[in-house]
């Protein structure tokens, strides 16, 4: 166990509050019992959080109501953590038996007393800084899983390590992925009937997505499902075996996807089902995106941009059902998938509920796999008119695949709803979903003939367009394109976000309470009669029925990730954790992970974050000549540099970076690694040193000119 810091302060944790003095204890009303997790002690009442969305169905619905519409105006902070990671946070807590366990960016984990903020431990599984090359979206981690004492969570790296949940001292680690290939981790494990399973990321890169369930004990490797065919037409001694040959193979064509892995990676959703015994896996986008290239336009390419429904004790399959065929769009299925008891024309139907990426809403029989309905819960999205509920197919505007031309539509490949998960509350019968609105060009490749996959970049077929210079690759660029700094650049789309509260049964929105920015929001929890979620600065809480905002606090900081909410010893809590970034931003300054634990009658105060101080902008007049090409170098800043330095304030920017002063120290950072430590890996893999050198005269060059300087 170690506390190696990236880039921030040493040490796990840099500063905490208890609580102030405890109210007299009142009696909670607890609504129900939650079904019982294995190896969970106390998980048969309402008090814990002791599993990624509460309990199995993962409705993210906590009954408690000592905090409702009522009492809410009383809800204060009670403690606070603070980290030492400044990257995106996105964990979702879990409290059990009155210890609170998360995990924060770079996989670290850490456990607190849930009463008074004490730090009990902390494990950091040194996730070398080169990763971070592999993460298309931040380092990130979605939170860990427990089960009969033990804590597991998965690693940036690949890894899934089992911890004893009293000292933090591991247990057993496995690798779970090919280490020669550009995979990761960033999704919670989950526990079933004693496997620990848990997906992967990577598609962008090129990889084969797939499915793992190990042994809870001792890590052994129980079953494995890929999610697309094997590249060299072989089975893989797997459970995917037979519903690949039988069912997917014949839906894939060409042999670009056979490069590049296929992608489908099942980076997140990940559900379990006690009554019809299935485990529901949520898959991601083709490899690359532009299906013109990956399947020569054809075929559905399963099971991308899926739902697969498989036994846990073997992996078998069982159904599936594909809400985007032959997704050229990066309309994932990987989004929070819950279980629920419907009232549907007149009789109880039990379904499994989607809202994925590309602006429906799914509700399917959770036993068979049968569409029951699919509605459009963004209104913006405009890529289909609808879903036939005789095929399951959407209905698909023309023009609307961009494999020869370029297409403009919403959602962009941010998604109508992304990875934050949504709610719901079975009082109220509505589904809150943190949507999204967004447009966006995806543009086609000028030489699909010509794509080559290459390494350490996204692969994705397209042409010179993008959000933060996304989809550049080999075949994409010619010699003499220029790239804007990333640092100066503009989004080209508009967005907003908004938090809809969706009636699966009338297939309808209730309400919706729109935000001014797309990222400016965070998960969702449902608790009582309120809907919490972060918006902005602010933990917000809305009347669960009429969408009214009733309570806010402003947190100092944005909240991407859920709340939970728990009760001990007769309080009742709610746990967020604050941390930008995550694959985009919200435009704030960087500042360090913060745990935020609220209760009602609560009354300390968190640190103000220190005013960020942002270095001088570099004076490119006493820059080290260069030589080198600056064309050259603009192809390898859209390559390797923008899809992190560009995309937000969370990465340094590079108009302040000092070693484009010098071309040695601009070396020493870019191709040999010296600043790999606080995760920025070195791009020797993938430059030499006169690719490095072209970068740094292409940004000497553009800042010269953006200053009004002559060359």
């Amino acid at each position: 166990m170690g506390t190696r810091a990236m880039g921030q302060a040493n040490g796990p944790i840099r500063r905490w509050r208890k609580t102030s003095a405890a109210l007299a204890a009142s009696a909670l009303l607890l609504v129900g019992a939650a079904p019982k997790i294995q190896g969970v002690r106390n998980a048969q009442t309402d008090a814990d959080w002791p599993t990624h969305g509460r309990t199995y169905a993962e409705q993210r619905y906590s009954p408690l109501d000592q905090i409702r519409g009522a009492t809410v105006s009383g809800l204060g902070l009670a403690w606070w953590a603070e980290f030492d990671t400044n990257r995106g946070q996105e964990a979702t807590p879990l409290e059990i038996d009155g210890v609170l366990y998360t995990t924060t960016a770079w996989s670290k984990v850490y456990a607190f007393d849930a009463r008074t903020g004490k730090a009990l431990w902390n494990y950091d599984p040194q996730v070398p800084g080169v990763a971070a090359l592999h993460a298309c979206c931040d380092t990130v981690n979605r939170g860990a899983a427990y089960w009969n004492g033990k804590l597991f969570v998965g690693t940036l790296d690949g890894r899934l390590v089992a911890l004893d949940a009293k000292t933090g001292r591991p247990a057993w680690s496995v690798q779970t992925t090919d280490t020669k290939l550009p995979y990761t981790i960033t999704g919670a494990p989950r526990v079933v009937k004693g496997k620990v399973i848990i997906g992967n990321g990577g598609a962008e890169y090129g990889v084969r997505g797939y499915v793992s369930a190990y042994d809870v004990d001792t890590g052994k490797l129980a079953w494995r499902f890929y999610t697309t065919p094997n590249p060299e037409g072989r089975p893989d001694g797997a459970a995917s075996d037979a519903p690949l040959a039988k069912l997917a193979a014949s839906t894939w064509y060409g042999d670009a996807w056979k490069k590049s892995g296929g992608g489908g990676t099942a980076w997140d959703a990940i559900v379990y089902d006690p009554q019809t015994d299935l485990v529901f896996i949520g898959t991601g986008n083709g490899s690359p995106w532009n299906q013109a290239i990956r399947s020569n336009g054809k075929g559905d390419n399963l099971f991308v941009s899926s739902i697969l429904a498989l036994r846990p004790d073997t992996g078998e399959y069982v159904w599936h059902y594909q809400v985007t065929p032959g997704d050229t769009w990066d309309y994932t299925a990987t989004q929070p998938i819950m279980v629920a008891d419907l009232p549907i024309k007149g009789r109880q139907r039990h379904v499994v509920m989607q809202a994925p990426k590309n602006g429906f809403f799914y509700v399917l029989d959770a036993k068979s796999g049968e569409l029951i309905s699919a509605d459009k819960f963004a209104p913006g999205a405009d890529w289909a008119s609808g879903v036939d509920l005789k095929t399951g197919r959407p209905v698909e505007r023309p023009g609307v695949r961009w494999g020869a031309t370029s297409s403009t539509q919403n959602p962009g490949p941010l998604g109508a709803h992304n990875w934050k998960p949504m709610a719901f509350n079975p009082k109220a019968g509505l589904v809150y979903i943190p949507a999204q609105d967004n447009v966006f060009t995806y543009s086609a490749a000028p030489n699909p003939k010509d794509y080559r996959q290459i390494n350490g970049v996204w692969n994705l077929g397209s042409g010179t367009q993008g959000i933060g210079g996304l989809g550049y690759n080999g075949a994409d660029l010619k010699p003499e394109a220029r790239a804007v700094p990333p640092q100066r650049r503009t989004s080209p789309s508009p967005s907003s976000g908004s938090l809809v509260a969706w009636d699966p049964v009338k297939r309808q929105a209730r309400w919706t309470s729109p935000h001014q920015a797309l990222w400016a929001q965070g998960g969702v929890l449902a608790a009582a009669d309120l809907v919490l979620q972060g918006v902005g600065h602010d933990l917000k809480a809305y009347d669960a029925a009429s969408g009214r905002e009733v309570w806010r606090y402003d947190m100092g900081a944005p909240a991407i990730a859920p709340p939970i909410a728990y009760a001990l010893d007769g309080d009742e809590y709610v746990a967020i954790m604050l941390g930008n970034g995550g694959g985009a931003s919200t435009g704030d300054p960087v500042r360090p992970g913060r745990l935020m634990v609220f209760r009602l009658g609560g009354t300390a105060a968190a640190a103000p974050f220190p005013e960020p101080k942002l270095p001088p902008n570099i004076d490119v007049a006493r820059a080290e000549p260069s030589t080198a090409d600056p064309r050259a170098g603009a192809i390898n800043v859209r390559r390797y540099c923008t899809i992190c330095h560009g995309s937000s304030t969370i990465w340094p920017d590079l108009s302040r970076a000092t070693p484009i002063l010098n071309r040695a120290a601009f070396k020493a950072v870019v191709h040999d690694g010296v600043r790999q430590r606080r995760g920025m890996p070195s791009f020797a893999q993938f430059m030499t040193e006169n690719d490095v050198e072209a970068i740094r005269a292409y940004l000497i060059e553009t800042y010269r000119a953006s200053a009004g300087e002559k060359r």
